[in-house]
């Protein structure tokens, strides 16, 4: 198996009003408003507005009460990249951009092509040499250009961003002027499990890698709770793979920014690749979340990520990128070492698998 990131079933399909809403978009003899408006319609229709159920066989398993998984599987390439593909191809459009770029492990990239196909716009996306995904063959199938460079991840996110200021691209690359833009796209999701439950929970767990999911639904939630919606901010529970994130290590750290760790040090698994990375591109912003909201950070290992996968499948019926159960894995230990009292909790799956 050389899958390293991504969802291996994924048919990446949207609604046939979707595609009619898409005719319209890609016309350039309408109006910018009319196809914007249009573009809109499509987000409204395909992304967001997943899934948050109860997890009761999760609960008399591990003795928990009131735990809910949010999955960003229902999304259309199945994982939570869809938000901020689709929020910067909105973006783009408007300013009238006629090429994006951003580099990927394979996920952002796959969201990014649909995203653009549908927007009719070319859309490049730049993959480390070293990378292999299944999700390429997704990516050219939705009219995206592949390009390869060396180097790791954060080395291929940069030569990309110089590669689309040099040619006047929309250059889609986290971090940055995009940090804002992605973060507010993830903030639905705060709304999204607000909106389910009524309230906040009293924790809210989420895997981490470059820390924008993470931020973004923690600022969600504080403006909620600032516009009088909530009652409360959720502490935010960060989990990634062991000693292998920036954020997760620096809190742990008891630093008061986010540390960069050794590119070297860091070993990629088909199991912990969509975590990893040695610079976190808004780890100061999830780093900051953490530590206003009295959140805790889990290092989690390979063994615990394929073994929480198997038990989804069996007692939940969730089909899940082991990489994605981080979060609920972090929440878990830590009802497990505070004996947690009965409340409301939500675990966010990112990924299908």
């Amino acid at each position: 198996m050389n899958l390293k990131d991504g969802v291996k079933t994924a048919e990446n399909k949207v609604s046939s009003e979707a595609r009619k809403l898409s005719e319209f978009v890609r016309d350039p003899s309408k109006s910018m408003v009319d196809r914007l408006e249009c573009y809109e319609d499509i987000i409204s229709l395909e992304v967001g507005d997943t899934g948050l159920s109860r997890a009761k066989t999760l609960e008399r398993e591990f003795d928990m009460r009131q735990l809910y998984i949010k999955y960003e599987g229902d999304n259309p390439t199945g994982t939570q990249k869809d938000r901020i593909a689709f929020a910067q191809l909105y973006d783009a459009l408007r300013r009238e951009y006629k090429v994006v770029s951003l580099a990927t492990c394979g996920n952002y990239g796959v969201a990014m092509a649909l995203a653009a196909n549908l927007a009719g716009i070319a859309c490049k996306v730049y993959i480390p040499e070293s990378y292999h995904t299944d999700r390429i063959a997704e990516i050219e199938k939705l009219n995206a250009e592949i390009i390869r460079l060396p180097g790791s991840y954060e080395d291929v996110v940069s030569a990309s961003t110089d590669h689309a200021n040099q040619n006047g691209w929309y250059d889609a690359n986290p971090g940055g002027v995009n940090t804002p833009l992605q973060i507010s796209a993830y903030a639905q999701i705060a709304q999204e499990i607000y909106e389910d439950l009524g309230d906040a929970p009293k924790y809210c767990a989420v895997p981490v890698s470059n820390g924008t999911l993470f931020a973004g639904i923690y600022r969600g939630f504080v403006s909620l709770y600032k516009r009088g919606k909530t009652s409360r901010v959720p502490k935010m529970i960060a989990a990634s793979s062991a000693f292998k994130n920036p954020i997760v290590q620096s809190f742990l750290q008891n630093l008061d920014y986010c540390k960069d760790l050794n590119p070297e040090a860091i070993k990629e698994t088909k199991y912990n690749e969509p975590l990893i990375n040695w610079h976190s591109f808004d780890g100061e912003e999830a780093l900051y979340a953490l530590r206003e909201s009295g959140g805790s950070a889990y290092n989690i290992s390979d063994k615990k990520l394929r073994e929480m996968t198997a038990l989804l499948a069996k007692k939940e019926g969730f089909k899940i990128l082991p990489a994605s159960t981080a979060g609920l894995i972090g929440l878990l230990e830590l009802d497990e070492a505070l004996n947690l009292e009965p409340d409301r909790f939500v675990a966010v799956l990112t990924a299908k698998n």
